[in-house]
C-alpha cells in the first residue's frame, strides 16, 4: 500500500509539473491568428503604385483582397484600425542563413556547411529549422521573407527563398530555388590568411578548373540526357541539380566581392552562357558598376553596413557601395547578410545606411521589397502591395530604415503574427522586475 500511495504521489506530482509547463509554453508562445482582416485608415506604400492615404487593406484566405480609398470592409472582418500608421510590404532579405545556424560555436546546431566542394544536390530547404531563434527575432522587425544560402566550398548547395511562418520547411516556401557558387577568390579570405601570394595564385587557378570542370560535365550531361530523355543515365545527382541550371530553369547565384573576381566572373558567364544569374556580395561592385551594368546582370549586395574591404578605402566605401552601382545602372537588391553575425533584422537598417551614403529612398526601399521578388522570379507574389498578391506586409508608425519607429503588426500567407520574440520577452521580464530574493 504504502507503494502504491508513492506512486500516485510522483504521478500527481508529475502531472502538477506537466501542466504548470504547458500553461507556461502557451503563455509564452502566443499563436499566429488567421482570417479576414481589414487594415483602415493607413497610410498604404504599395511601392510600385505609389502611396495611398488614408486607405483600406483587406487580407482573406493568404492574399490582399483589396485595396484602396473606396474599399467595404468585408462582413465578419477583423478591422485594425491604423490611423496615423503605415503599411509596408513585407521585407524581403536577398541573402542571409537563418534556420541554418543556431549556435556558431558548436557544429551540431549549424547547417550551413557540408564537407565536399561541388554539392548543388544539398539543399538549403531541407536543413531550415521552422523553430530557428532568430526567425521571430526578424519578421517582428518586418523582414517576411529570406533567401537561405548555404556556404562552404566552390559549389555548397541550392539556396532557398522562404517565408518566416511555418511549422516544416515545405510551408515556408516561397517559389525560388538557386545553386550557390563561390566563385575563385584571387586575393587572400583576410587578415588571418597567411598564404604566400604563390599559393594564393595556385589555389585560385585550381579552383577555376574545377569550376570549369563542373560546367562542362553539367553541358554534356544535359546533351546525354536530352538525346535519351533522361532514360539509361546513371544516377549522378550532383548532373541532376546542375541541369536546370545549364538549361536555364534555375539561376545560378555567384558570390563575388573583389573588383577583379568580379571582372572574372562577368567574363565567365558570358563565355559558358549562363542563362539565368545574378552576382552576390559584390562588395567592391562599385568599382566596376559600369562593367556589371554593360552585362546586364543583376545584383545582391550586401551587407552594407560592413567595413571597407582595403585599407586605403574611403570609410563608406561598403555604405555607398548599392547606391553608387545603382545610379550606374545595375539593378540592386540589399541582403543584411553578416558572417558570423544573426542580425538579419537590421535589413532595414542596411538600406537606410545606403540612403544616407547617396541612394534615393525609394529605390533603397525597392531594394529589399520588389527587386528581390523580381531577380528571383516571384513578383508576382511578393514584393509589393497589390491586389491578388500573397498577403505579406507590417505595419508600423514611420519610416521603417528610422530604429526610432516600431513595427505594430506583421502578416505573412494572411496569417498575423505574434508580436513577441525572446527579447521582447527578456525586456518586458526585467522591465518591471520584483526583488527575487529580500535581504535579512
Amino acid at each position: 500500500m504504502a507503494m502504491k500511495k508513492r506512486i500516485q504521489l510522483m504521478i500527481g506530482v508529475i502531472t502538477s509539473v506537466l501542466a504548470i509547463f504547458i500553461v507556461h509554453v502557451q503563455a509564452q508562445n502566443p499563436k499566429a491568428k488567421n482570417g479576414t482582416f481589414a487594415l483602415t485608415n493607413a497610410t498604404i506604400e504599395t511601392v510600385t503604385k505609389g502611396t495611398i492615404q488614408n486607405g483600406t487593406i483587406v487580407l482573406s484566405g493568404g492574399k490582399i483582397l483589396a485595396l484602396g480609398t473606396n474599399v467595404t470592409v468585408p462582413s465578419g472582418a477583423q478591422v485594425i484600425d491604423c490611423k496615423g500608421l503605415r503599411v509596408y510590404p513585407g521585407l524581403i532579405d536577398a541573402g542571409g542563413k537563418i534556420g541554418l545556424v543556431e549556435i556558431g560555436q558548436i557544429p551540431q546546431a549549424s547547417d550551413e556547411t557540408e564537407k565536399g566542394e561541388v554539392l548543388p544536390q544539398i539543399k538549403a530547404l531541407t536543413a531550415i529549422n521552422p523553430n530557428a531563434t532568430a526567425i521571430p527575432v526578424t519578421r517582428v522587425s518586418g523582414v517576411t521573407t529570406t533567401l537561405v544560402t548555404p556556404d562552404g566550398g566552390l559549389i555548397p548547395g541550392t539556396a532557398a527563398l522562404v517565408n518566416l511562418f511555418g511549422y516544416v520547411p515545405d510551408q515556408m516556401y516561397a517559389g525560388f530555388e538557386g545553386v550557390v557558387v563561390n566563385f575563385p577568390n584571387t586575393g587572400r579570405r583576410g587578415f588571418f590568411d597567411r598564404r604566400s601570394d604563390d599559393d594564393i595564385k595556385k589555389a585560385s587557378e585550381k579552383a577555376m578548373q574545377q569550376l570549369n570542370d563542373v560546367w562542362d560535365k553539367s553541358i554534356q550531361y544535359h546533351k546525354l540526357d536530352s538525346a535519351t530523355k533522361g532514360k539509361g543515365l546513371a544516377y549522378y545527382p550532383e548532373m541532376q541539380a546542375m541541369l536546370p541550371v545549364v538549361r536555364g530553369e534555375r539561376m545560378l547565384l555567384i558570390e563575388v566581392n573583389a573588383a577583379k573576381d568580379i571582372q572574372a566572373a562577368l567574363k565567365w558567364i558570358k563565355e559558358k552562357k549562363v542563362k539565368k544569374v545574378s552576382l552576390m556580395g559584390v562588395s567592391e561592385g562599385w568599382r566596376v558598376a559600369e562593367e556589371i551594368a554593360k552585362a546586364n546582370v543583376p545584383v545582391i549586395t550586401g551587407p552594407v553596413i560592413a567595413l571597407p574591404t582595403r585599407d586605403y578605402d574611403r570609410y563608406d566605401a561598403a555604405y555607398a557601395n548599392a547606391g553608387l552601382l545603382q545610379k550606374a545602372g545595375v539593378k540592386v537588391a540589399i541582403r543584411s547578410l553578416e558572417e558570423g553575425n544573426g542580425n538579419y533584422r537590421n535589413l532595414p537598417y542596411h538600406a537606410g545606411f545606403a540612403v544616407a551614403y547617396g541612394m534615393d529612398a525609394q529605390q533603397a526601399l525597392r531594394a529589399i521589397t520588389i527587386i528581390p521578388a523580381e531577380i528571383l522570379g516571384v513578383s508576382d507574389k511578393f514584393g509589393s502591395l497589390e491586389i491578388g498578391k500573397v498577403a505579406n506586409l507590417f505595419v508600423c508608425d514611420g519610416d521603417p530604415f528610422e530604429t526610432k519607429t516600431q513595427v505594430k503588426h506583421v502578416f505573412i500567407d494572411g496569417w498575423q503574427m505574434p508580436m513577441t520574440n525572446r527579447q521582447i520577452e527578456l525586456y518586458n521580464e526585467f522591465l518591471k522586475r520584483e526583488p527575487g530574493l529580500s535581504k535579512n
